[in-house]
């Protein structure tokens, strides 16, 4: 299921004109058109299957709509949407994990979205250590979100537990050791 899931990630959050996808402005496309893109690609897919994947998925990265017409990813795109997640109020404390080669520039220039729409957050240091450890060995920041909301900046929250913010400046990050 690890290949179907990285299809969709790519086709939902990054690519989706590159298969012929358009997706609307909340990032929906009809789940028959990425069923037979996902035909067309190799994979053996139905939509008992599809479901299977978006239901069962450890990161929950995806969501059918209510009519069962419709499949999104809930965050992480690099085109244009407008996800509608509500804001929230954070915790005092969330998590983002990176790597040491990071550090530097995250010191400089605080969490920076790059080709994303939101720099994303863990409300624990063990998902950020997950998340970091992708790229290397996990270093795990630790961000002031209260404070940060408290100066004015909204955070959000997606359908899989994601925080999200548009970026964070480096007053409110804490680095390991500091």
């Amino acid at each position: 299921m690890v290949p179907l899931s990285r299809l969709l990630s790519w086709m939902l959050r990054h690519e989706p004109h590159t298969v012929g996808l358009v997706l609307d402005t909340a990032g929906w496309v009809d789940v028959d058109a990425v069923l037979e893109v996902c035909r067309d690609r190799g994979f053996v897919v139905d939509r008992a299957r599809l479901v299977r994947v978006v239901e069962t998925s450890d990161k929950r990265r995806f969501a059918i709509s209510d009519d069962g017409r419709k499949i999104r990813a809930v965050q992480g795109h690099s085109v244009p949407v407008r996800l509608g997640h509500p804001q929230q109020d954070p915790p005092p404390q969330l998590f983002h994990g990176t790597v040491e080669r990071f550090l530097d520039s995250i010191r400089r220039e605080g969490l920076r979205p790059g080709r994303r729409h939101h720099v994303h957050l863990s409300a624990d240091p063990t998902t950020a250590t997950a998340v970091g450890a992708r790229r290397g060995a996990a270093v795990v920041l630790v961000v002031h979100a209260a404070a940060m909301a408290e100066a004015g900046h909204r955070f959000y929250v997606s359908p899989n537990g994601v925080w999200l913010t548009e970026r964070v400046p480096p007053q409110f990050v804490e680095f390991p050791g500091a």
